[in-house]
């Protein structure tokens, strides 16, 4: 590495934890090259100014979890370029691993060039980031009390849940709240429902005779108080990002008039309950200048999701593959003396490209994704039926036996030959003999079969006859009667002497 061209000869290390931070300069700047640094505030300032005074200009950092945020949002204020670097990225100088290591051998990698930074959008779009993913969570918190909700019902054997689609619609909420403020009679509650569902109020009626114990009833209130508790924060938290997205400014050249707003809040057949309460749809056609919602499984919640994550500079980018790449949607593919070893997606935790893996889950029918058919109508084409495989024929010189009908068992091929032999198989063919053959003895006179061997994808078979076989016997230059016939594929039959 010595021989290798300093890249960026003004490079530090930094090797960051949750409680000490452990900085690497160049050799040749000061006497103390790694000092370490802990994280309060006034020594994150005390770091920038150090690495100031030694005429830093780029800064690698490597760190777990988000303790990097404070000291980057520092170096970047203080005019410094900051690389976060994957700790897949490089590996440790070996030999015993410490912090003072990962931060010098980091310095040496960043001075050379070898080390590339994350994907960091721009300060508003991080702004809008952190509070969609905060909005995310508690939408995440607001499930499990769905679920304890719908607990306490079924063990009071109240099957709410099963006459209403959703027990947190409307009429499902208006039934709970009913059952926490004390109503206990099936009429009254059957009277809440709306005449959108689809069950009769003798149904619900029906369902909500149970027990009615006070253990469960509690539960159901508290479950109740938590999730509109959440509701509310979620409706706060729709308002910041409502105005968030306001105070952002159009990040495309206008050229002409402004693009129209969309004519709908949301999307064709969208019920989603999860969806924002503020118009997505209008913000991004004012910021972007184009409707993303309008792309066939997209929705406002993705698109939205997307946006922040990624941001509207895509400049970082070299080509789409570095771009799919960076989502995690490229297989991995490990190649070695010309030959592919493995190839698999690697797991990355990018919130663009989790999402961006499920518009499949969003996509309707492909036939209702085109325009209306106006032609003629389609003629039905009949399928072509598959060719029937080849039969196996049984006659008294071979065996001919297909590797669709070959026998997987003993048992299998020796009713193969008690078929064919009487006639009753529909897959065996048999070619007529005369009465006096050895090849057709009685019913209660069939020797044994047993598998041999397969040899070149064909099967062998063994076929035992009895010693006392019927008059005239084939013999071959006066030899004993035969004990065992052998019947194979390739050859004609033979006698033996076993």
């Amino acid at each position: 590495m010595e021989n290798l061209p300093t890249v960026f000869p003004n490079a530090a290390g930094l090797d960051i934890g949750s409680a000490e931070i452990v900085a690497a300069m160049p050799p040749d700047r000061a006497a103390t090259v790694v000092r370490a640094f802990t994280t309060f505030t006034a020594d994150l300032r005390q770091l920038v100014t150090w690495l100031v005074q030694h005429h830093i200009d780029t800064v690698a950092m490597e760190s777990t979890g988000v303790y990097w945020i404070p000291i980057y949002e520092m170096l970047e204020a203080a005019g410094l370029r900051v690389f976060l670097v994957n700790a897949r990225h490089f590996k440790i100088v070996p030999g015993r691993k410490s912090d003072y290591n990962d931060a010098q051998w980091l310095q040496r990698l960043h001075a050379l060039g070898l080390l590339t930074g994350s994907f960091q959008p721009d300060e508003e779009m991080c702004v809008l980031r952190s509070l969609l993913r905060h909005r995310a969570q508690l939408i995440e918190h607001r499930s499990p009390h769905i679920l304890h909700m719908q607990k306490a019902l079924k063990l009071m054997n109240l099957q709410l849940p099963e006459v209403l689609a959703d027990v947190t619609g409307v009429t499902g909420l208006a039934i709970l709240r009913a059952i926490v403020a004390g109503e206990r009679r099936g009429d009254v509650l059957a009277h809440l429902r709306r005449p959108g569902c689809r069950h009769t109020e003798q149904d619900i009626v029906q369902a909500l005779t149970g027990t009615w114990r006070e253990e469960h009833l509690f539960v159901l209130a508290q479950s109740l108080d938590l999730y509109d508790f959440y509701t509310r924060k979620i409706i706060e938290c729709d308002q910041r990002l409502d105005q968030q997205f306001t105070s952002m400014r159009p990040r495309f050249d206008l050229v002409g008039p402004a693009p129209a707003p969309p004519k709908s809040r949301t999307k064709k057949n969208s019920n989603s309950k999860n969806q924002p309460a503020y118009n997505v749809r209008a913000h991004l056609v004012r910021i972007l200048g184009l409707d993303l919602v309008d792309i066939i499984g997209v929705s406002a919640s993705l698109a939205q999701t997307i946006l922040s994550e990624i941001g509207t500079d895509l400049s970082r980018f070299p080509t789409s593959k570095h771009f799919c790449s960076w989502l995690g949607l490229a297989p991995h593919t490990d190649i070695s003396g010309g030959k592919v070893l493995r190839s698999r997606i690697m797991k990355v935790h990018n919130r663009a490209g989790q999402r961006s893996g499920k518009p499949r889950s969003h996509v309707p029918d492909r036939t209702r994704c085109l325009a209306p058919y106006t032609g003629p109508e389609p003629r039905a084409v009949p399928r072509r039926r598959p060719p029937s495989p080849p039969r196996t024929r049984l006659h008294a010189s071979s065996i001919t036996c297909s590797p669709s009908t070959r026998p997987s068992s003993r048992n299998r091929f020796r009713r193969l030959i008690s078929g064919a032999s009487s006639g009753r198989s529909s897959t065996c063919k048999k070619r007529p003999r005369p009465s006096a053959s050895p090849f057709n003895p009685p019913r209660h006179d069939r020797g044994r079969v047993s598998q041999q061997a397969v040899l070149g994808g064909r099967r062998r078979f063994e076929v035992q006859l009895p010693c006392s076989l019927p008059a005239p016997c084939p013999t071959v230059d006066g030899a004993a009667p035969a004990t065992r016939w052998r019947l194979s594929e390739t050859t004609r039959v033979r006698r033996q002497k076993w």
